[in-house]
């Protein structure tokens, strides 16, 4: 089993929460010859697929092959595969679109120790870091850095926090209190 790097796991995890898996557009800062590398890399493993972009429906492109005509990236059965996720599930959640997708996407690999604290952020009484720790065995500085850099950078998703007497600081994902994905 092929080992994904970090940058390849969120361009399908991404592709599985777009409509077609859709794997463009890239995240943000993978441009030129690095983009060009990580695709590359993919498609040689069967993860990607380069097919013909339906310019009606305004996919993003990859490349222009002419004439107006043009190529975009889709995710293939395998590259879901390689990050959990059971295409037929994909194409049923492709219907769901009105929570964040990237919640859809992570919510899909449940046991995963992201998916636990993403469900544990969109409760209504949210959770404080060592309500975390306990429940996922991770140390505090490694739940702040998957607050700041998983969940807020890489996925996008707003992450509120308040100071409450009983308690002390208590996380929650915005827009996302009491809706639980499970």
């Amino acid at each position: 089993m092929t080992k994904l790097t970090d940058t390849q796991t969120l361009i399908l995890t991404r592709a599985s929460a777009r409509p077609g898996n859709l794997a463009l557009p890239l995240p943000e800062g993978l441009r030129g010859a690095a983009a060009k590398m990580a695709i590359g890399r993919m498609t040689k493993l069967g993860f990607i697929e380069e097919v013909e972009a339906n310019l009606r429906r305004n996919e993003p492109l990859w490349r222009e092959t002419g004439d107006g005509y043009g190529t975009t990236l889709i995710a293939t059965e395998a590259g879901l595969d390689a990050i959990g996720i059971d295409p037929v599930v994909a194409k049923t959640m492709a219907a769901l679109r009105d929570a964040k997708p990237e919640v859809i996407a992570a919510a899909q690999r449940p046991g995963t120790k992201q998916a636990q604290l993403i469900a544990m952020l969109q409760e209504q009484e949210g959770a404080t870091i060592a309500e975390i720790a306990e429940a996922t065995s991770w140390q505090h500085h490694s739940i702040r850095g998957a607050i700041s850099g998983s969940l807020k950078k890489k996925l996008g998703l707003t992450v509120t926090s308040e100071k409450l007497a009983e308690r002390g600081r208590v996380y929650r994902l915005a827009g996302h209190v009491g809706a639980t994905i499970r």
